[in-house]
């Protein structure tokens, strides 16, 4: 196969799965099995994941400048009534366990990122925590996130730094069993997503050692093959989540740690 073609199948896989709450690493990390790619892994999977930053920039793009609006001088409105504005305070506390486990685990996951043993537990596990997010809804509740629930899901997506680990599977069901009410649910975990993202472009290209002869062609490619499925994998799962019906995928990703299980003992 084409490399080219073989990015942008990987793209479009990651800009699927990036939303959807089945794992776009661990998918990445099946993919490459089959499809392989002379890039650099990590650094591939790096571009596509800047792919898929863009649709959350532009899908939330009001919220984004309302942020800013809550953020200039002169407004008169108390901060504690700012509702962006504490959304924002909100998504940078969360950020911050994120972080200090995206430093830690880092090298594991580089490690991560050329086996499949791994991904039968963690595929289990996203399939475990959509389910208990159908079990134990309370978004109906309609509760305000609290500084210390930022801090718990910001821990839940820095554990989801592991392939197999969904990281908007596992944060917006946690949010869910929280008591979130559905559209926030998914609107604070999309725009906590956009700092981790972020974060994780500045460390790798901290290393230049995965760019060494990388032929960007296949990047493009698969950037931007990210970036369109993505979209349309973003406006799908919010109104699957708003709509109730978010916990279905977990079908779909035990089934995926019965696949990578399967491959590990027989490939």
């Amino acid at each position: 196969m084409n490399e080219s073609v073989g990015a942008a199948v990987l793209g479009a896989l990651q800009g699927l799965t990036e939303f959807l709450p089945v794992s776009s690493s661990g998918h990445l990390v099946l993919g490459q099995r089959f499809i392989p790619i002379s890039i650099d892994a990590v650094a591939f999977d790096l571009v596509l994941h800047v792919g898929t930053l863009l649709p959350v920039l532009w899908f939330y793009r009001e919220t984004w400048l309302q942020m800013l609006r809550d953020l200039l001088p002169g407004v008169d409105v108390p901060l504690s009534e700012r509702g962006a504005l504490q959304e924002l305070l909100w998504v940078f506390i969360a950020s911050l366990p994120t972080a200090i486990l995206g430093l830690s685990l880092r090298d594991a996951v580089h490690g991560a990122f050329e086996g499949t043993a791994l991904l039968a537990v963690t595929f289990f596990v996203t399939g475990v925590l959509l389910w208990a997010s159908q079990r134990w809804d309370r978004s109906a509740m309609a509760t305000i996130p609290s500084w210390k629930m930022a801090l718990l899901i910001g821990t839940v997506q820095g554990v989801a730094i592991l392939p197999g680990i969904s990281r908007s599977g596992s944060t917006i069901a946690v949010l869910l069993m929280l008591g979130v009410a559905r559209e926030r649910a998914a609107r604070l975990s999309f725009l906590m997503s956009v700092p981790a993202i972020l974060g994780a472009c500045l460390l790798e290209l901290r290393d230049p050692s995965i760019w060494i002869g990388a032929d960007p062609t296949p990047m493009i490619v698969g950037g931007l093959t990210s970036m369109l499925v993505g979209y349309a994998a973003l406006v799908l799962l919010v109104r699957l989540v708003v709509r109730g019906h978010f916990a279905v995928f977990r079908w779909y990703v035990w089934a995926m740690a019965l696949f990578a299980g399967g491959i590990t003992v027989l490939v």
